[in-house]
């Protein structure tokens, strides 16, 4: 008998293997997941190395090329973060990055603070005032903090100090002593980025007392004596104590003293997120965080931290630790924005605002 379908003659043909169904989980199929990983693994390490090979090309570019600006821009940028620095030494050798270095900074005049009493402010301005305001430049914008009452001004420090130890995030200090506001403070040891930021460098005197450091050690120092007025340049923990320096931290370098910008060779630091602190003459402190390595703002230079500070009317001024330990939080919120893609970073020391 012929069965037709569709006017056609088919045959009907009877195979006794395949009276049973198969399970369609059980026929093997091609382009599993697995293959399917390899395959996307595949092609983001391609598109990775890519990258790399185009990051390098820029890299050699910049600091081969017919620029000496961007050449130096580049160097001083990337030398200032820790977990970067590997990059300046793509094209220099150790030594042709100390030289670049050497000749972008800030030219050290050796002069410290000299002290005097505050003048009157000619501002009718509350004492317990604190003042929050936007700060702008060509490459940057941050914050700066006006603080009115200097004598609330004082260095957070850690229980225990040491390498194996952890630090505390800036707004961590901040719950710790319940104060208003708070900055990252003084340098500290950060080898190749990944420190825990439980160890100062140089010096950290709090109430008057040594907590690191001695009388023989000689640093950048930041400090506030017993009558609140901002030191700023080097100096010996024995000076310190003699000019009666009851909070200190060590960083730097200076930016102005005793009223006189000091001067800025070449690019000066390069771009990077900045945290300055300096104080006018009637007394005032100003905390300065600038944002930086983000699309929204590259950073400051130290001739624009200098600028910026001369404005608001710093007589004292010096440099915070800064890069990715650049913070500020006020009423318990941060208001800037950490260039550090893992958030606020671990520090043994941090400026408060009680």
């Amino acid at each position: 008998m012929k069965i037709k379908r569709n006017d056609q003659p088919q045959r009907i043909v009877f195979h006794p293997a395949a009276a049973a169904p198969v399970p369609a989980e059980a026929v093997p199929r091609r382009g599993g997941p697995l293959r399917i990983l390899g395959h996307g693994l595949a092609v983001l390490g391609v598109v990775l190395l890519s990258l790399v090979i185009l990051l390098l090309g820029v890299i050699v570019v910049v600091c081969k090329g017919p620029s000496p600006t961007a050449r130096d821009l580049f160097v001083t940028s990337v030398t200032e973060t820790s977990a970067m620095d590997f990059l300046a030494r793509i094209c220099f050798t150790q030594s042709e990055v100390d030289e670049i270095l050497a000749r972008n900074a800030v030219v050290a005049g050796g002069s410290v603070t000299q002290l005097s009493g505050f003048e009157q402010s000619d501002k009718d301005v509350p004492k317990d005032t604190i003042e929050l305001l936007d700060v702008y430049g060509p490459t940057f914008k941050g914050k700066m903090m006006i603080v009115h009452d200097p004598s609330r001004i004082k260095v957070a420090t850690l229980d225990r100090y040491g390498a194996d130890l952890p630090g505390l995030k800036v707004e961590d200090f901040a719950k710790k002593y319940g104060s208003t506001a708070a900055v990252n403070g003084g340098e500290f040891l950060d080898t190749n980025g990944v420190g825990k930021g439980g160890q100062p460098l140089g010096i950290v005197i709090k109430d008057g007392e040594f907590r690191y450091g001695n009388e023989s050690t000689v640093v950048s120092i930041i400090a506030f004596d017993d009558q609140d007025r901002l030191l700023v340049g080097r100096m010996s923990g024995k000076e310190a104590k003699e000019k009666h320096v009851r909070d200190a931290i060590s960083y730097g370098p200076a930016f102005i003293v005793n009223g006189e910008p000091l001067e800025v060779s070449g690019t000066g630091g390069g771009l990077n997120p900045r945290t300055v602190i300096g104080q006018r003459a009637d007394g005032a402190v100003l905390l300065l965080a600038i944002d930086g390595r983000q699309t929204h703002s590259l950073g400051a230079s130290f001739k624009d931290c200098i600028d910026v500070m001369m404005e608001y009317g710093a007589i004292n001024a010096a440099n915070l630790d800064g890069g990715s330990s650049t913070m500020m939080v006020y009423k318990g919120e941060t208001v800037n924005s950490c260039a550090s893609m893992y958030g606020s970073r671990r520090l043994p020391t941090a400026i408060i605002v009680e």
